[in-house]
């Protein structure tokens, strides 16, 4: 199993050829005989609402690394071998923003698949949590150059972007305590 599309196996280092597998376009490898099944890379995020003001704010990040560097997103990232996805999105969330939250106390808002970037296919599980079970004074961390809560009409009125299909969980977030 990869992540990105297999040019040779990774068990033996031979070339891989194509074949129909499963009705699908697969890779597999002539010297092993074994199928290179290319598969999504899980990822878990998480929105902290803030719902104490009369328009729920948001906990955001701005990328501070490739890709999207100076766009803002959800604090989220890649799964952890063996990490159940919110202990993921919790992880993710404090090391990104230094805002801690018990994964126990995480809602599922979502799970979006993105379209692939360099042949590698995203499969994320957003988690919306109320700030009130958060603790920490959002800062950026590992990956952000910023951390902040926004509105939604804070974020309008800004010249700032959101990543791709991040925007949309923000709304999402923020609408659900509306």
């Amino acid at each position: 199993m990869v992540s990105r599309p297999a040019e040779f196996c990774p068990r033996c280092g031979d070339s891989v050829e194509p074949i129909v597998a499963d009705g699908r376009e697969r890779e597999r490898c002539p010297t092993c005989e074994i199928v290179i099944w290319h598969n999504p890379v899980p990822c878990a995020g998480v929105a902290v609402v803030d719902a104490s003001a009369a328009e729920p704010a948001v906990l955001c990040v701005e990328r501070g690394i490739p890709p999207g560097v100076g766009e803002w997103t959800l604090p989220g990232g890649h799964m952890e071998i063996g990490e159940d996805p919110e202990v993921a999105a919790a992880r993710e969330l404090e090391e990104e923003t230094g805002v801690s939250v018990d994964p126990a106390a995480l809602e599922i808002l979502d799970a979006t698949s993105l379209p692939p970037r360099g042949g590698k296919h995203v499969v994320t599980i957003h988690y919306l949590v109320e700030r009130a079970h958060a603790e920490g004074v959002p800062e950026a961390g590992t990956d952000a150059s910023d951390a902040r809560f926004w509105t939604p009409s804070e974020f309008d009125a800004s010249d700032e972007q959101f990543r791709p299909i991040h925007e949309r969980r923000f709304r999402a977030a923020a609408a659900r305590f509306a």
